[in-house]
C-alpha cells in the first residue's frame, strides 16, 4: 500500500469522479432527497424564464436605436452573460445528484467552466460597465464616446477572460496530482484556486462598490453647482436615473453571489471541516434567480424598455394573429375587427 506522501505526490490523471468524491468524502446520492427534488425543480422551472428575459433585453437593445450606445451594449452583453448562467446552470441541474455518477471527468469539468464562465462574464462586465460610468458622468455625459469597435473588442475580452477563467480548473490549476488539496464542494478542484476565485470576485465587488460611491458622491457634489440651470438639472436627473438603475444591478448581483463566494472561500480554506457542500444548492439557486432579476430591474427602472419590451411582445403577438388568420381564411375579416392592435413606435 502507497503511504500518505506518495499518494499525495502522485498524479490520478487516470481515476474517474468517483474516487475523488470518495476521497473528499462526498457521497454521490443514490436517490433523489426530498430537497433535492425541490431545489432542481425550482431551477429547472426558472432557467426557461431567465433565458426568454435575458434574450427579450437583448433584442431590446438590438431593435431600439435609441438604445445604441456603449452603456446599453454593456448591458446587453450583461444580459447575454444572464442567458448563458440560466442555460449553464440548467446543464448542472441535469447533471447532479444520482446522475453525476455517469460523468466522465471531460463532462464534469465542463459542467464547472459553464458556471465559472458565466459569473467571470458577469464580473468582468459589471466592472467594465463600472470604469465607463465613472469615465463618463466625471465629465457629466450622459453616454460615453467610446467607438462601436471599441466596445466591440471590450466585449469580446470579457468573454475571452471568462473562458480562460473556465479552463484553468481542468487544464491547469486541480488537484488531480495533488489530493490533500482538494475541495469538498468540486472534488476535481483545488483549494487553492477556489480561495483565488472567491478573493478576486470578492476584490472586484469592493472596487465596483467604492467607485460608484465615489460617482454619486461626485454627482450629488456638482449639483448644487447646477441647481440653478433647468437644462443641466434635467440632464443630471437623467444621469442619476440610470446611475441608479445599474446600482440596482450590481447590488443584486452583489446580493446573490456573495453567499455561494463566501462558502467557496470557506472551503477553500477549511476543506472537510467547512461542511460547506451543504450550502452549495441553495446558493446556486440564489446565483440563478439574479439573472432573473436583472431584467426586472431594467423593466421597472427604464421606461424606454419598458414600451420596447411591449412593442416586441405586440409583434409576436401580431404575428400569431396573422398566422392564425392565414390558416383560418374565412375569419379573417372578423378577425380584423374585434382585434385592435396598439403597439408603441420605436
Amino acid at each position: 500500500m502507497a503511504s500518505g506522501n506518495n499518494v499525495n505526490n502522485t498524479c490520478f490523471t487516470d481515476e474517474n469522479i468517483r474516487f475523488f468524491y470518495n476521497y473528499v468524502g462526498k457521497e454521490i446520492e443514490k436517490n433523489w432527497t426530498s430537497p433535492d427534488i425541490m431545489v432542481i425543480g425550482l431551477g429547472l422551472t426558472l432557467c426557461p424564464i431567465v433565458v426568454l428575459a435575458n434574450l427579450m433585453v437583448m433584442v431590446a437593445i438590438f431593435t431600439n436605436r435609441r438604445f445604441h450606445f456603449p452603456i446599453y451594449y454593456l448591458l446587453g452583453n450583461m444580459a447575454a452573460a444572464d442567458l448563458f448562467a440560466g442555460l449553464a446552470y440548467a446543464n448542472l441541474m441535469l447533471n447532479t445528484g444520482p446522475w453525476t455518477k455517469m460523468l466522465t471527468k471531460s463532462q464534469w469539468y465542463i459542467r464547472g467552466a459553464l458556471i465559472d464562465i458565466s459569473l467571470t462574464a458577469s464580473v468582468a462586465n459589471l466592472l467594465a460597465v463600472a470604469v465607463e460610468r465613472h469615465q463618463t458622468i466625471i465629465t457629466m455625459q450622459l453616454h460615453s464616446n467610446m467607438t462601436k469597435r471599441r466596445v466591440s473588442l471590450l466585449v469580446v475580452g470579457i468573454w475571452v477572460i471568462g473562458i480562460i477563467m473556465g479552463l484553468v480548473p481542468s487544464i491547469l490549476w486541480n488537484c488531480e496530482c495533488n489530493l490533500k488539496d482538494c475541495s469538498k464542494i468540486a472534488p476535481l478542484y483545488s483549494r487553492s484556486f477556489l480561495i483565488f476565485w472567491a478573493v478576486l470576485n470578492l476584490i472586484t465587488f469592493f472596487i465596483m462598490l467604492a467607485m460608484y460611491a465615489r460617482i454619486f458622491y461626485y454627482v450629488k457634489h456638482k449639483s448644487l453647482y447646477v441647481s440653478q440651470h433647468n437644462s443641466e438639472m434635467r440632464h443630471n436627473q437623467t444621469v442619476v436615473n440610470l446611475m441608479k438603475t445599474i446600482s440596482m444591478v450590481l447590488g443584486a448581483f452583489v446580493i446573490c453571489w456573495t453567499p455561494g463566494l463566501i462558502t467557496l472561500l470557506m472551503d477553500g480554506i477549511l476543506g472537510k471541516k467547512s461542511n460547506a457542500n451543504k450550502y452549495e444548492k441553495y446558493c446556486l439557486v440564489m446565483a440563478v434567480c439574479n439573472s432573473l432579476v436583472n431584467p426586472i430591474i431594467y423593466s421597472l427602472r427604464d421606461e424606454e424598455m419598458r414600451s420596447t419590451f411591449k412593442f416586441i411582445l405586440c409583434r409576436l403577438c401580431h404575428r400569431g394573429v396573422d398566422r392564425q388568420q392565414l390558416s383560418s381564411p374565412i375569419e379573417f375579416k372578423s378577425s380584423l375587427k374585434e382585434k385592435n392592435f396598439d403597439c408603441p413606435e420605436i
